[in-house]
């Protein structure tokens, strides 16, 4: 796990300075402390640099930038391939006998690019994003991870092409502007995050999950997908719930086995929910095996009323697991203190409040030795785990029952009479009539028409009659080709698929993990498991109308039923209750200036928009504005 950086010079006039390079690879610092290194080519018009954290060989020798033993392909790499040794045992078969480091997973990966080209990512198991220099075809590949566990992001400026792990590394060069991307804001109210390919800034773009780009050193850019989640799906028609269950916690068992290599301590970052429970029992079975201790981490609130701490819930399993536990409790002001480097972390707005608790929790991890954490991101998604997705599966089942376009239009006349033409019903019944899913995001904040009210005219002048749909159109289009099972339960997976779990939930835990130098790991999204899970039917996925029946079907015995048949709580912040006092006068502040000098709003709708507001949009619109703050203003 590390920060990757670099460029490529398409004339002489792009060639980039070294101490500009090096400027690059230390702005992320953080992702790697444990290391750096830099390489550029004889004619300085390709540079690779990269920091390290060091996790699967610790040698010096598998230092990046790595090298082919004739020179001619380098590579830089964030992630980490879970199936390394598997591949260089397949490798040494097939005939690679010189080898430079002992179990190194980057040179695994330049062993296989060697022999099968960039055809050789379909045999990676892992998260990664990468870049690979190849001097004979004069060309860099620039990759992202199937489900987009790492970052990627990349700006083609003047005659160059710089690539980095994260914006900030990309703004050390001071060709590069810092200007405001009207539509990726635009998206960006509405999905907490900006949809892939964009960014906030301007001409900086971020490669979307399960794509890459390919860069010759004439300019010429070809972007292409590389895996999509229903390419591999072998539907499980016919077979019962229990063989499924069984085939689920197998590959789960299996997926969990993955992520605990390493030559460094992994830990757990364990709440209350099922997840988690079953990442820490599945993984506190191997630690057993082996004769070592789990442990874990667990993060809860010390001054709320309404939040109800998973401590003791989490305290409990850890006991029955043997672990070692450490928890600890968190203040509006750790909160306060830490916005800055909040908005430091994240480059651009992840304007979801759980930045805060995965930070320190990942903190707490790093004080006590634990570089590497597995975390229960997917599981949701995969297996409807939300009580807002039933809503919206029983919306659409109600919005092709007979009848039901007569009644759109005078239903939406009717909400504008009463007021409420803004409002989540209103555009539900706009998204129908366009022949649009109703469901567009397990994250939305602000629909159509209160962005175009908000926003500048400025704005919306360069965002035209374009919806948000726009960011969900291709992927839709995919899925409708590629889906074994059409579903309205199947789509809400595939939408969040490609947007709200590479951009902004699995950011979280990048941006925030990696702030400390931590890494985290996804078991519920090892693609593997992913094609396991679109797999079944829908219908077993929705037996008896319970969430994840399925998943809690395959874990009980092995999970407490206390905690399977526990209420889903989340991962939240207690944000509406700490806005009374410091944090709402700091957070006001900073939205009055964004309304009166960013130009990216309309000040008077601006203003009159925030008292109608619940805390969590409030958080989310001074994600932005203290964004605009620090890296625009």
């Amino acid at each position: 796990m590390c920060g990757i950086a670099g460029y490529l010079a398409f004339a002489d006039s792009g060639v980039l300075e070294t101490t500009t390079l090096v400027a690059m690879r230390d702005a992320m610092r953080h992702r790697g402390p444990d290391g750096e290194g830099l390489w550029m080519s004889a004619n300085r018009r390709v540079g690779l640099a990269h920091r390290r954290l060091s996790i699967i060989d610790l040698a010096p020798a598998a230092a990046q930038p790595f090298a082919s033993d004739d020179g001619r392909i380098q590579i830089v790499f964030n992630g980490e391939i879970y199936n390394h040794a598997e591949l260089r045992r397949e490798l040494i078969a097939a005939g690679t006998t010189s080898w430079r480091t002992d179990h190194s997973d980057t040179e695994v990966i330049l062993r296989l690019f060697e022999r099968e080209g960039i055809a050789s990512l379909e045999r990676l198991r892992g998260m990664f994003a990468l870049a690979i220099w190849d001097q004979r075809s004069r060309e860099l590949w620039l990759v992202r991870d199937r489900i987009g566990v790492k970052p990627l992001y990349w700006t083609r400026s003047g005659s160059r092409l710089l690539f980095a792990s994260e914006i900030k590394a990309l703004l050390c060069d001071p060709t590069v502007p810092r200007r405001v991307d009207c539509d990726a804001l635009f998206d960006a109210m509405s999905f907490l995050t900006s949809p892939a390919p964009r960014t906030l800034f301007a001409g900086i773009s971020k490669l979307p999950a399960g794509c890459l780009l390919r860069v010759t050193e004439d300019g010429a850019l070809e972007e292409r997908r590389w895996w999509s989640p229903w390419r591999d799906v072998t539907p499980l028609r016919g077979e019962s719930d229990a063989a499924i269950a069984e085939r689920l916690l197998a590959m789960l068992r299996e997926s969990v086995a993955l992520r605990t290599v390493s030559d460094v301590p992994v830990g757990v970052l364990l709440s209350g929910g099922i997840d988690s429970t079953t990442n820490a029992t599945l993984f506190a079975e191997l630690v057993a095996s082996r004769g070592g201790a789990l442990k874990t981490f667990t993060i809860g609130y010390s001054d709320s009323a309404t939040y109800a701490n998973e401590t003791t819930v989490a305290r409990a399993t850890a006991a029955r697991l043997g672990a070692e536990h450490h928890e600890r409790l968190l203040s509006r002001e750790d909160l306060i203190s830490f916005v800055p480097e909040m908005i430091e972390l994240q480059d651009e707005p992840i304007a979801d409040p759980v930045c805060f608790p995965v930070h320190f929790v990942s903190r707490l991890a790093r004080e006590h030795g634990v570089i590497v954490t597995q975390v229960g991101e997917g599981s949701d998604e995969l297996f409807c785990g939300y009580d807002s997705w039933l809503r919206y599966l029983q919306l659409a089942e109600l919005n092709r029952f007979p009848g039901a376009g007569l009644l759109r239009g005078p239903a939406s006349a009717a909400l504008s009479i009463l007021g409420r033409a803004e409002g989540a019903p209103a555009e539900l019944l706009a998204r129908a009539r366009r022949g649009e899913p109703i469901f567009w995001s397990g994250a939305e904040a602000f629909h159509d028409l209160t962005k175009r009210r908000v926003l500048a005219p400025e704005v919306m002048r360069a965002v035209g009659s374009r919806t948000s749909w726009s960011a969900l159109a291709e992927s839709h289009q995919r899925y409708r080709t590629q889906a074994w099972e059409q579903s309205d339960l199947n789509w809400m997976t595939t939408a969040d698929l490609t947007l709200r779990l590479p951009e902004l939930l699995l950011m979280r835990v990048d941006k925030m993990a990696m702030g400390v130098g931590v890494e985290g790991r996804v078991p519920f999204l090892d693609h593997r498991f992913v094609e396991l899970a679109l797999s079944i039917p829908t219908a077993v996925k929705r037996r008896n109308g319970i969430k994840k029946a399925i998943l809690k079907q395959a874990v009980r015995g092995l999970v407490p039923d206390a905690v399977i048949d526990a209420p889903k709580q989340g991962f939240g912040v207690p944000i509406h209750e700490w806005l009374e006092g410091p944090l709402g006068t700091m957070m006001n502040a900073s939205l009055e200036r964004f309304a009166k000098h960013s130009g990216l709003v309309e000040p008077t709708a601006f203003r009159a928009l925030l008292p109608r507001l619940d805390g969590a949009r409030r958080w989310y619109l001074f994600n932005i504005s203290a964004w605009w703050e620090r890296w625009i203003a």
